[in-house]
């Protein structure tokens, strides 16, 4: 089966077209303020526009109130919504419920022990995403997207009943042995296709798909 990969927090039109030239399943965008990827609904939309059917569609929220959701998508036509923040699994399943579209719930991953929670969004979530958890020493750090990896080989051999993606510091350059060392079939990308912080770079976006398409 071909990994498919996401491009997370484009917010340029050259992003979008590299993503789905290059044959992305998802693009992302980024609806935390805090970001230097954050984009406005009104940014977004214009943006998703240029999206054919057939990539998904998703929207990056930390623990955004139903309004604030509410307000997303009733301008943005969302295929995913991606939880990134402290949503417990009550959350996840009221928002779930409430609006109608499939859910990530992101879990944050430093030692086996952490794989546990996964097992609490079972049922309410419909992906999970694992990324690398913030370590307490680093200062300005963002919900995600800061070039962090985890020891990939703490998800080898591992499965759950609903499909999950690998996130964390994921480059085109370390993309396969993350691949194999972990067995994901899917895969999420934010600063290893950037020149800087929040600047997508096309080429880099297309090296990255182009070692997905390779696996």
């Amino acid at each position: 089966m071909p990994v498919r990969a996401k491009i997370c927090g484009v917010s340029s039109a050259a992003a979008v077209e590299a993503a789905v030239s290059g044959g992305a399943g998802f693009v992302g965008f980024v609806f935390y303020a805090p970001s230097p990827r954050a984009v406005t609904p009104e940014t977004a939309a214009a943006l998703a526009d240029a999206v054919p059917a057939g990539v998904m569609k998703v929207g990056l929220l930390v623990d955004d109130p139903d309004e604030r959701i509410a307000e997303i998508l009733a301008r943005v036509p969302l295929d995913l919504l991606q939880l990134h923040g402290k949503e417990a699994p009550d959350r996840v399943a009221a928002i779930r419920r409430r609006f109608g579209v499939p859910v990530i719930k992101v879990v944050k991953i430093a030692e086996a022990a952490d794989l546990a929670v996964a097992d609490q969004y079972l049922g309410h979530a419909d992906w999970l995403l694992f990324d690398a958890k913030t370590p307490p020493q680093m200062t300005g750090a963002l919900p995600g997207g800061n070039a962090l990896a985890f020891d990939w080989q703490l998800l080898a051999g591992r499965s759950w009943p609903l499909p999950w993606m690998l996130s964390g510091g994921l480059t085109a350059d370390n993309l396969a042995e993350a691949v194999r060392t972990s067995g994901a079939q899917a895969v999420d990308v934010s600063s290893g296709v950037e020149s800087k912080p929040g600047r997508k770079d096309p080429a880099r976006i297309a090296s990255f798909l182009a070692a997905a398409a390779r696996l």
